[in-house]
Protein backbone atom coordinates (compact mmCIF):
# COMPACT_ATOMS: atom_id res chain seq x y z
CA UNK A 1 0.00 0.00 0.00
CA UNK A 2 1.30 3.45 -0.91
CA UNK A 3 0.32 6.03 1.74
CA UNK A 4 1.75 9.45 2.44
CA UNK A 5 -0.42 10.74 5.34
CA UNK A 6 0.89 8.13 7.77
CA UNK A 7 4.44 6.81 7.45
CA UNK A 8 4.30 3.75 9.70
CA UNK A 9 7.82 2.71 8.75
CA UNK A 10 9.16 6.08 9.90
CA UNK A 11 7.29 5.75 13.20
CA UNK A 12 8.80 2.31 13.73
CA UNK A 13 12.26 3.63 12.89
CA UNK A 14 11.78 6.59 15.26
CA UNK A 15 10.79 4.27 18.10
CA UNK A 16 13.82 2.06 17.56
CA UNK A 17 16.09 5.09 17.23
CA UNK A 18 14.71 6.63 20.45
CA UNK A 19 15.29 3.37 22.28
CA UNK A 20 18.85 3.13 20.97
CA UNK A 21 19.54 6.76 21.91
CA UNK A 22 18.21 6.19 25.44
CA UNK A 23 20.41 3.11 25.76
CA UNK A 24 23.36 5.13 24.51
CA UNK A 25 22.58 7.96 26.96
CA UNK A 26 22.31 5.55 29.90
CA UNK A 27 25.57 3.85 28.96
CA UNK A 28 27.36 7.17 28.63
CA UNK A 29 26.02 8.23 32.05
CA UNK A 30 27.31 5.02 33.65
CA UNK A 31 30.69 5.39 32.02
CA UNK A 32 31.01 9.06 32.99
CA UNK A 33 29.92 8.53 36.62
CA UNK A 34 31.38 5.07 37.13
CA UNK A 35 28.10 3.98 38.72
CA UNK A 36 25.62 1.42 37.51
CA UNK A 37 22.87 3.00 39.67
CA UNK A 38 22.63 6.77 39.25
CA UNK A 39 18.95 7.15 40.16
CA UNK A 40 16.21 5.03 41.62
CA UNK A 41 14.80 4.07 38.23
CA UNK A 42 18.04 2.33 37.28
CA UNK A 43 17.52 -0.39 39.96
CA UNK A 44 15.06 0.37 42.77
CA UNK A 45 15.86 -2.71 44.86
CA UNK A 46 19.59 -2.31 44.28
CA UNK A 47 19.38 1.36 45.33
CA UNK A 48 17.73 0.43 48.64
CA UNK A 49 20.38 -2.20 49.39
CA UNK A 50 23.19 0.12 48.30
CA UNK A 51 22.01 3.03 50.48
CA UNK A 52 21.84 0.72 53.50
CA UNK A 53 25.39 -0.44 52.86
CA UNK A 54 26.58 3.15 52.34
CA UNK A 55 25.09 4.08 55.71
CA UNK A 56 26.97 1.19 57.31
CA UNK A 57 30.20 2.19 55.56
CA UNK A 58 29.85 5.74 56.86
CA UNK A 59 29.34 4.46 60.42
CA UNK A 60 32.29 2.06 60.20
CA UNK A 61 34.60 4.79 58.90
CA UNK A 62 33.64 7.06 61.78
CA UNK A 63 33.98 4.21 64.28
CA UNK A 64 37.54 3.62 63.05
CA UNK A 65 38.27 7.35 63.47
CA UNK A 66 36.71 7.24 66.97
CA UNK A 67 38.86 4.27 67.94
CA UNK A 68 41.98 5.97 66.62
CA UNK A 69 41.20 9.14 68.59
CA UNK A 70 40.45 7.11 71.71
CA UNK A 71 43.82 5.40 71.28
CA UNK A 72 45.48 8.83 71.12
CA UNK A 73 43.70 9.87 74.32
CA UNK A 74 44.80 6.73 76.14
CA UNK A 75 48.37 7.09 74.84
CA UNK A 76 48.49 10.68 76.12
CA UNK A 77 47.27 9.65 79.56
CA UNK A 78 49.62 6.66 79.70
CA UNK A 79 52.59 8.82 78.70
CA UNK A 80 51.87 11.23 81.53
CA UNK A 81 51.47 8.33 83.95
CA UNK A 82 54.91 7.11 82.86
CA UNK A 83 56.36 10.41 84.06
CA UNK A 84 54.48 10.10 87.34
CA UNK A 85 55.90 6.60 87.77
CA UNK A 86 59.43 7.92 87.16
CA UNK A 87 58.92 10.63 89.79
CA UNK A 88 57.65 8.08 92.31
CA UNK A 89 60.67 5.87 91.73
CA UNK A 90 62.98 8.85 92.28
CA UNK A 91 61.15 9.68 95.50
CA UNK A 92 61.51 6.06 96.61
CA UNK A 93 65.30 6.31 96.18
CA UNK A 94 65.39 9.48 98.26
CA UNK A 95 63.30 7.86 101.01
CA UNK A 96 65.48 4.75 101.15
CA UNK A 97 68.57 6.94 101.21
CA UNK A 98 67.16 9.04 104.05
CA UNK A 99 66.49 5.87 106.05
CA UNK A 100 70.26 5.41 106.18
CA UNK A 101 70.35 8.03 108.94
CA UNK A 102 73.53 6.64 110.47
CA UNK A 103 75.47 7.74 107.40
CA UNK A 104 73.59 10.95 106.53
CA UNK A 105 73.67 14.26 108.31
CA UNK A 106 70.54 16.18 109.19
CA UNK A 107 71.33 18.65 106.40
CA UNK A 108 71.49 15.85 103.82
CA UNK A 109 68.15 14.46 104.97
CA UNK A 110 66.69 17.96 104.78
CA UNK A 111 68.02 18.25 101.22
CA UNK A 112 66.32 14.97 100.37
CA UNK A 113 63.12 16.33 101.84
CA UNK A 114 63.31 19.36 99.54
CA UNK A 115 63.68 17.08 96.53
CA UNK A 116 60.74 15.00 97.70
CA UNK A 117 58.60 18.15 98.07
CA UNK A 118 59.47 19.23 94.54
CA UNK A 119 58.78 15.79 93.05
CA UNK A 120 55.43 15.49 94.82
CA UNK A 121 54.46 18.95 93.52
CA UNK A 122 55.37 17.76 90.01
CA UNK A 123 53.11 14.73 90.39
CA UNK A 124 50.16 16.97 91.23
CA UNK A 125 51.09 19.38 88.42
CA UNK A 126 51.06 16.54 85.89
CA UNK A 127 47.70 15.43 87.24
CA UNK A 128 46.26 18.92 86.76
CA UNK A 129 47.79 19.75 83.36
CA UNK A 130 47.53 16.54 81.34
CA UNK A 131 44.95 17.30 78.65
CA UNK A 132 43.89 16.15 75.18
CA UNK A 133 42.19 18.82 73.05
CA UNK A 134 41.06 20.55 76.25
CA UNK A 135 39.89 17.32 77.93
CA UNK A 136 41.37 16.84 81.41
CA UNK A 137 42.65 13.27 81.71
CA UNK A 138 44.29 12.73 85.11
CA UNK A 139 42.69 15.18 87.52
CA UNK A 140 39.69 12.96 88.30
CA UNK A 141 37.34 14.45 85.70
CA UNK A 142 37.05 11.03 84.06
CA UNK A 143 36.57 9.11 87.31
CA UNK A 144 33.17 7.73 88.33
CA UNK A 145 30.86 9.52 90.74
CA UNK A 146 29.26 7.44 93.50
CA UNK A 147 26.66 8.15 96.15
CA UNK A 148 25.46 6.36 99.24
CA UNK A 149 28.80 4.72 100.06
CA UNK A 150 28.83 3.87 103.77
CA UNK A 151 32.34 4.62 105.03
CA UNK A 152 31.84 2.30 108.00
CA UNK A 153 31.23 -0.62 105.62
CA UNK A 154 33.49 0.16 102.65
CA UNK A 155 36.93 1.54 103.38
CA UNK A 156 38.07 1.98 99.77
CA UNK A 157 36.25 1.83 96.43
CA UNK A 158 37.45 2.03 92.86
CA UNK A 159 35.27 1.66 89.76
CA UNK A 160 37.29 0.89 86.64
CA UNK A 161 34.46 0.43 84.14
CA UNK A 162 30.70 0.85 84.19
CA UNK A 163 28.27 0.56 81.29
CA UNK A 164 25.21 2.69 82.01
CA UNK A 165 23.35 1.84 78.79
CA UNK A 166 20.05 3.70 78.83
CA UNK A 167 20.18 4.13 82.62
CA UNK A 168 21.36 7.20 84.48
CA UNK A 169 22.59 5.31 87.54
CA UNK A 170 23.89 1.84 88.36
CA UNK A 171 22.81 0.46 91.75
CA UNK A 172 25.31 -1.84 93.44
CA UNK A 173 24.11 -4.29 96.09
CA UNK A 174 26.77 -6.15 98.10
CA UNK A 175 25.93 -9.10 100.30
CA UNK A 176 28.88 -10.46 102.29
CA UNK A 177 28.13 -14.13 102.90
CA UNK A 178 31.40 -15.00 104.65
CA UNK A 179 33.51 -12.39 106.40
CA UNK A 180 37.27 -12.14 105.96
CA UNK A 181 39.47 -13.15 108.89
CA UNK A 182 43.09 -12.96 109.89
CA UNK A 183 45.12 -16.06 110.56
CA UNK A 184 44.82 -16.93 114.24
CA UNK A 185 46.48 -19.23 116.77
CA UNK A 186 45.57 -19.48 120.44
CA UNK A 187 47.58 -20.55 123.50
CA UNK A 188 45.23 -21.30 126.39
CA UNK A 189 47.32 -20.69 129.50
CA UNK A 190 48.18 -17.75 131.68
CA UNK A 191 51.90 -18.56 131.69
CA UNK A 192 54.42 -21.16 130.57
CA UNK A 193 55.60 -23.77 133.01
CA UNK A 194 59.01 -24.49 131.45
CA UNK A 195 61.54 -22.56 129.31
CA UNK A 196 60.64 -22.41 125.64
CA UNK A 197 62.15 -21.02 122.44
CA UNK A 198 59.52 -19.93 119.93
CA UNK A 199 59.93 -19.42 116.20
CA UNK A 200 57.43 -16.74 115.19
CA UNK A 201 56.75 -16.65 111.43
CA UNK A 202 54.44 -14.42 109.43
CA UNK A 203 54.13 -12.88 105.98
CA UNK A 204 56.90 -10.36 106.67
CA UNK A 205 59.51 -12.76 108.04
CA UNK A 206 60.62 -14.96 110.90
CA UNK A 207 62.16 -14.31 114.32
CA UNK A 208 63.01 -16.37 117.40
CA UNK A 209 62.13 -15.52 121.00
CA UNK A 210 63.23 -17.36 124.17
CA UNK A 211 61.23 -17.26 127.41
CA UNK A 212 62.01 -18.59 130.88
CA UNK A 213 59.72 -20.69 132.99
CA UNK A 214 56.67 -18.98 134.50
CA UNK A 215 56.71 -16.17 131.93
CA UNK A 216 53.26 -14.61 131.77
CA UNK A 217 51.34 -14.60 128.49
CA UNK A 218 51.15 -10.81 128.72
CA UNK A 219 54.97 -10.69 128.61
CA UNK A 220 55.02 -13.07 125.64
CA UNK A 221 52.48 -10.90 123.81
CA UNK A 222 54.57 -7.79 124.53
CA UNK A 223 57.69 -9.46 123.14
CA UNK A 224 55.89 -10.66 120.01
CA UNK A 225 54.48 -7.18 119.35
CA UNK A 226 57.94 -5.67 119.69
CA UNK A 227 59.07 -7.61 116.61
CA UNK A 228 55.78 -7.46 114.67
CA UNK A 229 57.32 -5.18 112.03
CA UNK A 230 59.79 -7.96 111.21
CA UNK A 231 57.36 -10.89 111.27
CA UNK A 232 53.93 -9.46 110.50
CA UNK A 233 52.53 -11.24 113.58
CA UNK A 234 50.81 -9.49 116.47
CA UNK A 235 49.64 -10.91 119.79
CA UNK A 236 46.98 -10.02 122.30
CA UNK A 237 46.03 -11.32 125.71
CA UNK A 238 42.58 -12.90 125.92
CA UNK A 239 40.50 -13.93 128.91
CA UNK A 240 38.63 -17.18 128.41
CA UNK A 241 35.22 -17.98 129.85
CA UNK A 242 36.87 -19.84 132.70
CA UNK A 243 38.85 -16.71 133.59
CA UNK A 244 42.12 -18.35 132.54
CA UNK A 245 44.26 -15.94 130.59
CA UNK A 246 45.53 -16.88 127.16
CA UNK A 247 47.29 -15.39 124.19
CA UNK A 248 46.09 -14.99 120.61
CA UNK A 249 48.51 -14.65 117.68
CA UNK A 250 47.19 -12.78 114.63
CA UNK A 251 48.53 -12.28 111.14
CA UNK A 252 48.93 -8.69 110.02
CA UNK A 253 46.62 -9.11 107.02
CA UNK A 254 43.34 -10.74 106.13
CA UNK A 255 42.67 -13.60 103.77
CA UNK A 256 44.10 -16.92 102.65
CA UNK A 257 47.44 -15.35 101.70
CA UNK A 258 48.05 -14.33 105.30
CA UNK A 259 49.41 -16.83 107.78
CA UNK A 260 50.88 -17.14 111.25
CA UNK A 261 53.14 -19.89 112.53
CA UNK A 262 54.28 -20.46 116.12
CA UNK A 263 56.67 -23.35 116.56
CA UNK A 264 58.51 -24.42 119.73
CA UNK A 265 62.14 -25.09 118.85
CA UNK A 266 62.81 -26.14 122.43
CA UNK A 267 60.29 -26.90 125.11
CA UNK A 268 56.55 -27.29 124.68
CA UNK A 269 54.14 -24.63 123.41
CA UNK A 270 50.90 -26.08 122.05
CA UNK A 271 48.67 -23.76 120.03
CA UNK A 272 45.20 -24.21 118.52
CA UNK A 273 43.40 -22.63 115.58
CA UNK A 274 40.00 -20.92 115.85
CA UNK A 275 38.19 -24.29 115.64
CA UNK A 276 40.09 -25.74 118.59
CA UNK A 277 42.26 -28.08 116.52
CA UNK A 278 45.89 -28.37 117.63
CA UNK A 279 47.99 -26.61 115.00
CA UNK A 280 51.20 -24.64 114.82
CA UNK A 281 50.29 -22.83 111.59
CA UNK A 282 47.07 -21.13 110.53
CA UNK A 283 45.93 -19.19 107.46
CA UNK A 284 43.33 -16.46 107.18
CA UNK A 285 40.00 -16.51 105.36
CA UNK A 286 38.88 -14.56 102.30
CA UNK A 287 35.59 -12.74 102.20
CA UNK A 288 32.87 -14.30 100.04
CA UNK A 289 30.18 -11.99 98.70
CA UNK A 290 27.63 -11.46 95.96
CA UNK A 291 27.72 -8.20 94.01
CA UNK A 292 24.44 -7.54 92.19
CA UNK A 293 23.79 -11.27 92.42
CA UNK A 294 27.17 -12.37 91.03
CA UNK A 295 29.19 -14.52 93.43
CA UNK A 296 32.78 -13.43 93.99
CA UNK A 297 35.51 -14.75 96.27
CA UNK A 298 37.63 -11.92 97.57
CA UNK A 299 41.26 -11.52 98.43
CA UNK A 300 41.08 -10.96 102.14
CA UNK A 301 38.95 -7.84 102.62
CA UNK A 302 39.23 -6.94 98.94
CA UNK A 303 36.29 -7.82 96.68
CA UNK A 304 36.52 -7.54 92.92
CA UNK A 305 33.82 -7.79 90.26
CA UNK A 306 34.58 -7.91 86.54
CA UNK A 307 31.58 -8.24 84.24
CA UNK A 308 30.59 -6.73 80.89
CA UNK A 309 28.57 -4.04 82.66
CA UNK A 310 30.67 -3.35 85.77
CA UNK A 311 34.33 -3.65 86.71
CA UNK A 312 35.10 -2.55 90.25
CA UNK A 313 37.02 -3.45 93.37
CA UNK A 314 36.45 -2.43 96.95
CA UNK A 315 37.92 -3.00 100.39
CA UNK A 316 35.60 -3.85 103.25
CA UNK A 317 36.12 -2.35 106.66
CA UNK A 318 37.64 -4.81 109.14
CA UNK A 319 34.66 -4.45 111.48
CA UNK A 320 32.00 -4.99 108.79
CA UNK A 321 31.80 -8.79 108.96
CA UNK A 322 28.88 -10.43 107.16
CA UNK A 323 25.88 -8.44 106.00
CA UNK A 324 24.62 -6.15 103.26
CA UNK A 325 25.59 -2.72 102.03
CA UNK A 326 24.76 -0.77 98.88
CA UNK A 327 25.59 2.34 96.90
CA UNK A 328 25.01 3.82 93.45
CA UNK A 329 27.22 4.90 90.56
CA UNK A 330 25.62 8.14 89.41
CA UNK A 331 27.84 9.22 86.53
CA UNK A 332 31.34 9.97 85.32
CA UNK A 333 33.77 7.92 83.31
CA UNK A 334 35.04 8.33 79.76
CA UNK A 335 32.59 7.10 77.11
CA UNK A 336 34.08 5.85 73.84
CA UNK A 337 31.84 5.12 70.84
CA UNK A 338 33.62 2.23 69.12
CA UNK A 339 30.94 0.82 66.81
CA UNK A 340 29.01 2.08 63.75
CA UNK A 341 25.72 2.21 65.69
CA UNK A 342 25.03 4.30 68.78
CA UNK A 343 24.06 1.60 71.26
CA UNK A 344 25.40 0.48 74.63
CA UNK A 345 26.86 -2.77 73.25
CA UNK A 346 29.03 -0.75 70.87
CA UNK A 347 30.28 1.67 73.52
CA UNK A 348 32.92 1.33 76.24
CA UNK A 349 32.97 3.41 79.40
CA UNK A 350 36.11 3.43 81.56
CA UNK A 351 37.19 5.50 84.52
CA UNK A 352 40.53 7.23 85.00
CA UNK A 353 41.09 8.29 88.57
CA UNK A 354 43.11 11.28 89.71
CA UNK A 355 46.82 10.83 90.32
CA UNK A 356 47.20 13.97 92.41
CA UNK A 357 49.33 13.58 95.54
CA UNK A 358 46.22 13.70 97.72
CA UNK A 359 44.75 10.68 95.87
CA UNK A 360 47.76 8.34 95.65
CA UNK A 361 47.92 6.03 98.65
CA UNK A 362 45.05 5.05 100.93
CA UNK A 363 43.64 5.50 104.38
CA UNK A 364 45.63 2.56 105.77
CA UNK A 365 49.15 3.81 105.10
CA UNK A 366 48.47 7.45 104.25
CA UNK A 367 48.60 9.54 101.10
CA UNK A 368 51.46 10.88 99.04
CA UNK A 369 50.99 14.44 100.27
CA UNK A 370 51.73 13.16 103.80
CA UNK A 371 55.44 12.86 102.94
CA UNK A 372 55.94 16.54 102.04
CA UNK A 373 57.13 19.07 104.58
CA UNK A 374 54.45 19.52 107.24
CA UNK A 375 52.94 16.09 106.62
CA UNK A 376 52.72 13.13 108.95
CA UNK A 377 55.34 10.97 107.21
CA UNK A 378 58.22 13.31 106.39
CA UNK A 379 61.86 12.37 106.10
CA UNK A 380 62.98 15.15 108.40
CA UNK A 381 60.57 13.79 111.00
CA UNK A 382 62.27 10.40 110.88
CA UNK A 383 59.30 8.68 109.21
CA UNK A 384 61.14 7.00 106.35
CA UNK A 385 59.37 3.68 106.97
CA UNK A 386 55.90 5.22 106.76
CA UNK A 387 56.94 7.21 103.66
CA UNK A 388 58.22 4.04 102.05
CA UNK A 389 54.90 2.25 102.64
CA UNK A 390 53.00 5.16 101.09
CA UNK A 391 55.27 5.15 98.05
CA UNK A 392 54.94 1.41 97.54
CA UNK A 393 51.16 1.77 97.56
CA UNK A 394 51.28 4.77 95.20
CA UNK A 395 53.69 3.05 92.79
CA UNK A 396 51.40 0.03 92.62
CA UNK A 397 48.32 2.19 92.01
CA UNK A 398 49.98 4.01 89.12
CA UNK A 399 51.31 0.74 87.69
CA UNK A 400 47.86 -0.87 87.85
CA UNK A 401 46.28 2.15 86.16
CA UNK A 402 48.92 2.13 83.42
CA UNK A 403 48.42 -1.60 82.91
CA UNK A 404 44.65 -1.22 82.71
CA UNK A 405 44.88 1.61 80.17
CA UNK A 406 47.47 -0.35 78.20
CA UNK A 407 45.23 -3.42 78.16
CA UNK A 408 42.29 -1.29 77.02
CA UNK A 409 44.34 0.20 74.19
CA UNK A 410 45.80 -3.13 73.06
CA UNK A 411 42.92 -5.53 73.60
CA UNK A 412 39.96 -3.23 72.92
CA UNK A 413 40.94 -0.30 70.73
CA UNK A 414 43.54 -1.96 68.50
CA UNK A 415 41.49 -5.11 67.97
CA UNK A 416 38.39 -3.01 67.36
CA UNK A 417 40.15 -1.03 64.61
CA UNK A 418 41.41 -4.25 63.02
CA UNK A 419 37.95 -5.80 63.11
CA UNK A 420 36.30 -2.67 61.71
CA UNK A 421 38.87 -2.47 58.92
CA UNK A 422 38.02 -6.01 57.80
CA UNK A 423 34.30 -5.23 58.01
CA UNK A 424 34.84 -2.05 55.99
CA UNK A 425 36.55 -4.01 53.21
CA UNK A 426 33.73 -6.55 53.00
CA UNK A 427 30.87 -4.05 53.18
CA UNK A 428 32.53 -1.76 50.64
CA UNK A 429 33.03 -4.71 48.31
CA UNK A 430 29.35 -5.61 48.63
CA UNK A 431 28.24 -2.04 47.96
CA UNK A 432 30.56 -1.79 44.98
CA UNK A 433 29.19 -4.95 43.39
CA UNK A 434 25.69 -3.49 43.58
CA UNK A 435 26.26 0.13 42.60
CA UNK A 436 29.48 0.44 40.62
CA UNK A 437 29.50 0.12 36.83
CA UNK A 438 31.24 -2.77 35.08
CA UNK A 439 33.32 -0.89 32.51
CA UNK A 440 33.92 -3.99 30.38
CA UNK A 441 30.19 -4.58 30.04
CA UNK A 442 29.38 -0.89 29.63
CA UNK A 443 31.93 -0.31 26.85
CA UNK A 444 30.46 -3.29 25.00
CA UNK A 445 27.00 -1.83 25.51
CA UNK A 446 28.30 1.55 24.29
CA UNK A 447 29.53 0.03 21.04
CA UNK A 448 26.20 -1.73 20.53
CA UNK A 449 24.22 1.44 21.28
CA UNK A 450 26.36 3.50 18.91
CA UNK A 451 25.86 0.99 16.09
CA UNK A 452 22.12 0.79 16.72
CA UNK A 453 21.86 4.58 16.83
CA UNK A 454 23.71 4.94 13.52
CA UNK A 455 21.64 2.16 11.97
CA UNK A 456 18.43 3.66 13.30
CA UNK A 457 19.32 7.05 11.87
CA UNK A 458 20.01 5.47 8.48
CA UNK A 459 16.78 3.43 8.57
CA UNK A 460 14.77 6.51 9.56
CA UNK A 461 16.22 8.41 6.62
CA UNK A 462 15.19 5.56 4.32
CA UNK A 463 11.72 5.41 5.84
CA UNK A 464 11.29 9.17 5.40
CA UNK A 465 12.24 8.93 1.70
CA UNK A 466 9.84 6.05 0.97
CA UNK A 467 6.69 8.27 0.47
CA UNK A 468 8.49 10.15 -2.29
CA UNK A 469 8.04 7.04 -4.49
CA UNK A 470 4.35 7.95 -4.76
CA UNK A 471 5.33 10.80 -7.10
CA UNK A 472 6.16 8.28 -9.81
CA UNK A 473 2.51 7.20 -9.77
CA UNK A 474 1.49 10.77 -10.64
CA UNK A 475 3.57 10.73 -13.77
CA UNK A 476 6.29 13.00 -12.55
Amino acid sequence: MARINTNVSALTAQRGLAKSQKSLSDTLQRLSSGLRINRGADDPAGLIASEGLRSEISGINQAIDNSSRASNVISTAEGALGEVASLLLNIKQLVVQAANSGALSADEIAANQLQVDSAVDSVTRISNTTTFAGLQLLNGSLDYVTSGVNATDIKALHVAQANFGANTTIPVQINVVTSAQTAELRYAASSISAPVTLEITGNDGVDVLTFTANTKTSAIAFAVNRISDATGVTASVAVASNAASGIIFHSGGYGSKSFVSVTAQTGTFQTQDSTGAVKSRSTGRDAVATVNGALTVGDGLNIKLNTASLDMDLTLDQAFGAGQTSFSITGGGALFQLGPKVSSNQQVNIGIQSVAASKLGDADVGFLNDIVTGGNSTLVGGNARAASQILERAIRQVAVLRGRLGAFEKNTLDTNMNSLSVALENVTSSESSIRDADFAAETAALTRAQILTQAGTSVLATANSTPQNVLSLLGH
